[in-house]
Order: structure tokens, then C-alpha cells, then sequence
């Protein structure tokens, strides 16, 4: 074949895979198959020639033996052997490297604990401390390993195949390489059949030097979410681009019983249209409670957190995506049907957080089951016809433990899932010992700015508070209401008015805004800047 003939093959070649890339490119995964040639993605799209400055994410894909690619990460300093059939995801770069073939899912994470409390070792141990569920869990293969250099922790495991999940992959290989005592690199690997590849994977990494910066790429999309009139007008006056700033409140006994809220919102002189219920799965909906707060003019922010609080919790989140929950789902969709009223819906806050027993910290470290739970609920509703629920999806600030595959872009199930993100950071003061006094832009103003490069979407913070211990909390007050109002995409700010108290019984997280004469005044100032708005009159349940 002459010259010019290899260069029509190889632009042809080319066009068809950007012809492919670009219907692809609303959920970003691209096709890798490198039979014919090296492909190469420069900071998220495929290119022809890499000509990559020195702050590029460049990756290059090319043919490799036995049914192998070979995916080179220049930004991120390896290379390895991926299936030849699969697709990439690159849009998580700074994150995670995803490789979806028709059997398997293959996520490559590094992570540098220079400078922090933890290190590769203590990663590779509490890590994996969910196998502990033996039950849930069947442990394969538990070993370390010296490959290529490396400390290799190679862990196998299995878990029941989920019937709300398509083609699930419920076989694992989590194998984390080791280059020194402060780096790791993981391999985590999920097939819908038995793992036996994980070794020759693993023989196939090798580290390269680092060139470039890992860069996300991602595209906006719009919510699905059904919406009632009535819904439909709440998201755009509470949430459209030109809303004010509204406020909320947890206060324990609302909406229950407005015999502490009412003076309290009489000291601050302001009425709070927004107020927090948490459930777990010890109830059904609370339906009751749902209409008291709209007779009183409130809509609530229904927290549903999927664990019990008095019965075991461990495997909840299988059995859910087992369909053991199918018939709790549907009496609770029904049931807030019936309401036909807003509800901001929060389902399983701070999943990046390892005190939540529905994290999967506790399950696998698998993040796709988060999402397949999510996207369950959501169909479940949407199957019985609810159109009054915005989808409030909130991470807490600080993922614990604070590893890339914990890390909180993890668990997003996608823009057409999520109406509404959440932000929560607290204040929690120096009582519990690692804890330290944060100012309200220490936690805010970062995590805007992040949150605001990932998210086309209108912000809410869910829950906030700041602790009087450790630090002066009037101060904290008045400049969190002198900075929180130039955060332009948070339309709604719920203040958790509560206290968190050590096992003694003793209050070490003190977050009422009366806790003195002091607080009362700072919050009675603060919030005379926001004007209360009533909601429309209530007209009952329909």
C-alpha cells in the first residue's frame, strides 16, 4: 500500500472514531479498540497529532497481546494493560480512569498521602476493612505480593448477584501497588464473571515520568425529574438563577410540634419556610408530618438515610438492589403521590462520609452501588406517577476516609438524576479530639468554587452549623452572614440547630442558635438582610 493510501485509511480511520466520540460525548466514554493504531486523548478528546503542552492531560491507547490494550496515563505516571473491548472514561481524570467492556468495569485511582495522617499501608488496611462482613462478603484471595518492585495488596472477593441491576458485577479484584510508603496506585476490578486476569494486569503496570496535569472534562445536562405545576413553580422561584437566599432549619421537634420553633423564630424574627425531617428505614413515609408542615406554610427537606437505627443494618443496601424493598419503595412513592406537594427529597447524605452505615465504605468501596440505589429509588417514583419531589444530592465536605475512591465525584448518578446539589460543612470546634475550628470561608469558599466546576445545577447548603467550642462563634456569625451571600448559587442555607454530645452525655458539638442572648442577636441581625417569604397560602392536603 503506498503512502497516501495509509493516510487515507488512517484520517478515515480517524473521522469515525471522532464521528463516534461526538454522539458519545454527553456521558463521555470513548471507544479505545486500538486494532489499527495508537489513539490518543488530549485533556478529554481523541486527537490526531498530541502536540501537549506541559500543564496537558494526555493519554494515549495502543495495541497490546491477548485480547489486551495498553492505556498510558502521561499526567498521572503509569501505564498498563486494560480489555481490548472497552470503552474509556476520562472525564475524572484528577480522580479515577474508567474501563467498561461488555463483562467488566476496571478503575485505576493513585493516590499521595504526602503531608497527611495516612499512608499507603493503613490505606490497603482500612480500606478493606468492609470484607470484614462475611456474611455479604466471600473473601477469594487475601495476600500480599511483590510485583515488578511493588507491595502489592491483592484482594478477591465475591458478593450475591443484585436483581436491580443490570448485568451486575458482582465478582471483585482490588489489587494496590505500592510505590512507596506514600503513594499507591490501585487497580480495582468488577465483572459480571469470575476475575482470573487480575495478575497479568497487574505485571503490566509500569510507571512512567509524569508530564502534564490530569484535567476533568465534563458536560452539563439537564434534570428528567417529572415536576408538578406546583413543584415546577417552587424550583423556579426558590431556585431559579435570580432567587435571593432563603433560610431553613433543623429544630428536633419540627414539624411535629411548632412549641420551640414558634419563639424561636420570634427571637430572630424570621420565619423559616424551609425545615429538615430525617427518617430511616424504621418508618414508612411520613406523611403526617409532610401535611403539618404545609398547613404551617413550611416544605420540608425530607432526609431518607437507608439504614435502621434499631435492628441490624448490615447488607441493607443489597437487599434493597436485591428487590427486598420493592414493596417499602412503592407504599412510599404512593404515599407522597398522595401529598402532591414539593418535598426536597435527600436520599443518603454524606455517602462520602464512613460514619454513614449506607456508605459504601461498608460495602465493597464499590460507589456504583450508591449510584444504582439512587437511580432505583428515582424509577420507583417515577412508576407511580411522582411529580412533586426535587432531587437534593449532597456529599459531605470532607470524604473520610479521604481516598480518590471515596472521593465525592464518585457518587454522582448523573445530571439527569439530581436537581438540586447539596453542600454541608460544619464548624465543629476543638471538643472531640482531630477536630479544629473552621471559619465559615475556610469551608465554604473552597468547596463553592470546586462544587461550581462540576455542577451547572442550583446549590443548597442542606445542614451547617458552627460549634462554641474552641473558638468565638458571635464572630463566626457575622461573617458568615457577610460572605455567604456573595456564594450567588446558594439559593437556600438550613441551619442545623442541634447539639451533638460525647458518650458521656456531654455536649461537644453545641449548634443552637440561642445558645445565648449573643447568638440569639448575631442571627437576629444576620438575617434581617434576607427577609422572610412566606409560601403560598397553604390549601391543604389534595
Amino acid at each position: 500500500m503506498n503512502h497516501a493510501s495509509k493516510e487515507k485509511k488512517e484520517e478515515k480511520r480517524l473521522m469515525l472514531l471522532l464521528g463516534i466520540w461526538f454522539i458519545l460525548s454527553a456521558f463521555t466514554p470513548i471507544p479505545i479498540s486500538a486494532a489499527s493504531g495508537a489513539i490518543f486523548i488530549l485533556n478529554g478528546e481523541i486527537t490526531a497529532e498530541p502536540v501537549a503542552g506541559p500543564e496537558d492531560d494526555l493519554k494515549k491507547i495502543e495495541p497490546a497481546p491477548a485480547g489486551f490494550s495498553r492505556f498510558t496515563d502521561y499526567a498521572n505516571g503509569y501505564s498498563i494493560y486494560v480489555p481490548g473491548d472497552s470503552y474509556t472514561d476520562v472525564s475524572l481524570s484528577p480522580v479515577v480512569n474508567v474501563f467498561i467492556s461488555s463483562t467488566s468495569r476496571m478503575e485505576i485511582y493513585y493516590d499521595n498521602f504526602y503531608g497527611t495522617q495516612a499512608d499507603a499501608y493503613q490505606y490497603m488496611e482500612y480500606g478493606n476493612r468492609f470484607a470484614r462482613n462475611t456474611r455479604d462478603h466471600t473473601v477469594l484471595s487475601d495476600q500480599m505480593l511483590n510485583i515488578n518492585g511493588f507491595d502489592v495488596h491483592l484482594l478477591k472477593w465475591d458478593r450475591r448477584k443484585l436483581a436491580k441491576i443490570a448485568d451486575d458485577k458482582n465478582h471483585y479484584a482490588s489489587i494496590e501497588m505500592a510505590k512507596n510508603g506514600n503513594e499507591v496506585y490501585t487497580i480495582l476490578i468488577k465483572s459480571s464473571q469470575p476475575i482470573a486476569n487480575e495478575l497479568n494486569i497487574a505485571r503490566s503496570f509500569t510507571l512512567i515520568e509524569r508530564r502534564g496535569t490530569p484535567k476533568f472534562s465534563k458536560h452539563f445536562a439537564h434534570s428528567t425529574t417529572l415536576l408538578n405545576d406546583e413543584t415546577r413553580k417552587l424550583y423556579d422561584e426558590y431556585f431559579g438563577m435570580d432567587s435571593p437566599l432563603r433560610w431553613g432549619i433543623f429544630e428536633v421537634s419540627a414539624p411535629q410540634t411548632f412549641e420551640t420553633l414558634d419563639p424561636l423564630e420570634t427571637s430572630v424574627n424570621y420565619q423559616f419556610p424551609i425545615l429538615v425531617r430525617y427518617q430511616s428505614l424504621d418508618e414508612h413515609l411520613p406523611l403526617h408530618t409532610l401535611e403539618q408542615a404545609y398547613q404551617r406554610q413550611r416544605y420540608l427537606e425530607l432526609t431518607l438515610q437507608t439504614f435502621y437505627q434499631f435492628q441490624d443494618t448490615s447488607g441493607v443496601i443489597y437487599d434493597i438492589l436485591d428487590g427486598k424493598y420493592d414493596e417499602y419503595f412503592t407504599e412510599y412513592a404512593v404515599r407522597l403521590k398522595t401529598f402532591g406537594h414539593p418535598v426536597l427529597f435527600r436520599l443518603n447524605n454524606e455517602m462520602n462520609g464512613d460514619w454513614c452505615l449506607y456508605s459504601p465504605f461498608h460495602y465493597s468501596k464499590d460507589p456504583e452501588l450508591y449510584k444504582a440505589l439512587w437511580r432505583y429509588v428515582q424509577n420507583v417514583f417515577a412508576a407511580n406517577g411522582v411529580d412533586n419531589v426535587l432531587w437534593v444530592w449532597n456529599p459531605h465536605d470532607l470524604s473520610l476516609p479521604d481516598f480518590k475512591w471515596n472521593h465525592y465525584l464518585m457518587y454522582y448518578p448523573g445530571d439527569e438524576y439530581v436537581d438540586i446539589i447539596g453542600l454541608t460543612g460544619y464548624n465543629t470546634g476543638t471538643y472531640f479530639p482531630g477536630e479544629k475550628w473552621r471559619e465559615f470561608a475556610a469551608i465554604y469558599s473552597e468547596l463553592y468554587n470546586d462544587y461550581d466546576r462540576h455542577f451547572g445545577k442550583p446549590f443548597m447548603i442542606t445542614e451547617f452549623g458552627s460549634n462554641s467550642v474552641g473558638g468565638d462563634k458571635v464572630a463566626w456569625l457575622s461573617s458568615m452572614f457577610s460572605e455567604i451571600g456573595q456564594l450567588s448559587k446558594i439559593k437556600i442555607a438550613i441551619w442545623w440547630n442541634g447539639i451533638d454530645y460525647d458518650s458521656k452525655g456531654v455536649p461537644g458539638r453545641i449548634y443552637l442558635l440561642n445558645e445565648t442572648p449573643e447568638t440569639t442577636a448575631a442571627f437576629r441581625q444576620g438575617l434581617a438582610k434576607f427577609p422572610a417569604q412566606l409560601l403560598p397560602k397553604a390549601i391543604g392536603p389534595r
